[in-house]
């Protein structure tokens, strides 16, 4: 029997891929789902609503529910259930502030990921002199809404973390790199026996507390000023680092690493957290891709495996290390001093 013909489908899907993430990040971008989470419209009142050109509004609307991003009954177009949760930007669990920093920064910069697969040098801000986490940092309003999106992404790792490490055995904690204060709740408000910590820069700490604040959790979960590059950790039972070894190259991950075993105490536990490749490197196309996102935007930063970071894990001293699976393309490998 012959074998089943060949067929381009699959290559041509996602050589096209930017189609369909352009006309989701454009529909973030217009706020086309905080506006139909308020009622459900009918094209011609959708189109006026986002100021949008009568000649492909339909075309437009119609693309996104082919996509699964919106439902349409009739004439009228309404979320589903994932947008609605996700993109309506009056609730805590959205999560499009990010993809508006992939609409407005990463979609141009990733343009260039042939001359930075050429040269290994990023392609972001640094190529016209300036400093996008500088501005941002500068800008409260901005780094405010930076921060609750990084909440929003967060989340669901942060309730499997919360859910799956021994936190019983433990009485404090401390997030490094802890932005909004998102994954420090988490974790409190599943364990009322911890104490817990974020370390960021010091312009982080209103948003930081009001956050905590908000959660009626200021008791228990506390801001601690410090940049981790220049001063030594918290002294805690349980550090945390989320998202944070990838954006380094190889010897800072290591300064970071040995930093946290020598401020753990005998037992004391290092989570590390990220989009961790597959060891294969095989599955995990997210992960991957993270990594070329670090190119693009780090000097020398880049994602790794699960094995790698066991291997940096007891470099630095810690004497027993496993990887487990959170949510989504995020596992965390856990060392213990």
């Amino acid at each position: 029997m012959a074998g089943r013909a060949l067929v381009p489908d699959r290559l041509l899907q996602i050589g096209f891929g930017f189609w369909g993430s352009k006309t989701l990040l454009t529909a973030v971008e217009l706020g086309l789902f905080t506006e139909l989470a308020k009622r459900r419209l009918d094209g011609k009142a959708l189109a006026a609503r986002l100021k949008l050109h009568p000649r492909s509004a339909r075309d437009f609307f119609d693309a996104l529910v082919a996509l699964g991003l919106l439902k349409r009954t009739g004439a009228r177009y309404a979320n589903t259930p994932e947008t609605a949760l996700f993109l309506d930007r009056a609730k805590p669990s959205y999560v499009g502030g990010m993809l508006e920093m992939c609409n407005a920064r990463l979609y141009g910069f990733w343009g260039s990921l042939t001359e930075a697969l050429q040269t290994g040098k990023p392609q972001n801000e640094v190529k016209t002199g300036t400093d996008f986490f500088g501005t941002l940092y500068a800008d409260p309003r901005r780094l405010e809404g930076f921060l609750k999106a990084m909440t929003g992404l967060s989340q669901g790792t942060a309730r499997a973390m919360a859910a799956k490490f021994p936190w019983k055995r433990y009485r404090s904690f401390a997030d490094i790199g802890c932005a909004q204060g998102g994954v420090a709740v988490e974790i409190a408000l599943a364990h009322q026996h911890l104490n817990g910590q974020g370390m960021d820069l010091p312009v982080v700490r209103p948003v930081f507390e009001a956050y905590v604040k908000s959660k009626k959790l200021q008791k228990r979960v506390a801001f601690h000023d410090g940049d981790f590059f220049k001063e030594s950790l918290p002294k805690v039972d349980v550090l945390i680092m989320g998202h944070i070894l990838h954006d380094w190259d190889l010897k800072e991950k290591m300064m970071l690493l040995r930093k946290a075993h020598a401020a753990l105490p005998p037992g004391g536990a290092l989570i590390v957290h990220e989009a961790l490749i597959d060891d294969a490197r095989k599955t995990n196309a997210f992960g991957l891709l993270m990594s070329l996102n670090m190119l693009i935007e780090t000097k020398g930063g880049f994602d790794f495996t699960g094995a790698d970071c066991r291997q940096w894990m007891k470099k630095a001293g810690f004497q027993r290390t496993k990887v487990e699976h959170l949510a989504g393309p995020d596992s965390m490998v856990i060392g213990i001093k």
